[in-house]
């Protein structure tokens, strides 16, 4: 090789390796063949109270003699499913209120994509209306915690959640909705 073309060589290259090392921070093509599964539990439900039942609280003693007062435990407060967008994405969406006061949306059954940097969002928006971008005031609830599974997400205190209409997985890399559930209000 001529010493000439040892001077396109050595920088064409480097300049290949910098691309290269970029892109591949960028995009992490190994999360299209990776998954990771979450199997949370939803905060505040006892483990030996039967599926669909309240917890007991017990306060002998304190009801003068009245039996143990029963738990509110979580309340569903909307639900839905999701849709797909710009990834397969399908599971259910719920917003809850824990006995405790405190509010999460929870995630359940979940099957999607991984991605470079996913997290989960509440919008004011429609599911449909979402694909174009999140809208204004929606609410970042943190990293998306596996692609597959059942999660919870942390509401912020005094969030009205009656405004958001979806629950979204949103890639903010790239500004695209992997998908959305809808949030229709559970009827009681």
């Amino acid at each position: 090789m001529s010493r000439s073309s040892r001077r396109t060589v050595l920088p064409v290259l480097l300049v290949l390796t910098v691309v290269a090392g970029v892109g591949l921070f960028y995009f992490q093509p190994w999360k299209a063949f990776t998954d990771t599964t979450v199997d949370e539990a939803l905060p505040g439900v006892s483990a030996s109270a039967p599926s669909g039942e309240p917890a007991v609280k017990h306060t002998a003693g304190m009801n003068g003699g009245e039996p143990p007062a029963r738990d509110t435990g979580p309340v569903d407060l909307a639900e839905g499913r999701f849709v797909s967008h710009e990834h397969d994405t399908s599971g259910t969406a719920r917003t809850v209120r824990l006995a405790d006061g405190s509010q999460v949306l929870r995630i359940e059954d979940l099957k999607s994509s991984q991605g470079p940097d996913v997290r989960v969002y509440l919008s004011t928006r429609d599911p449909a209306a979402v694909e174009g971008g999140l809208g204004d005031g929606d609410v970042a609830l943190g990293k998306l915690k596996g692609n597959l599974g059942n999660q919870n997400y942390a509401v912020p205190a005094g969030t009205d959640l009656s405004r958001f209409r979806s629950a979204v997985i949103w890639c903010e890399r790239f500004a695209v909705s992997f998908g959305a559930a809808g949030l229709a209000p559970v009827k009681g």
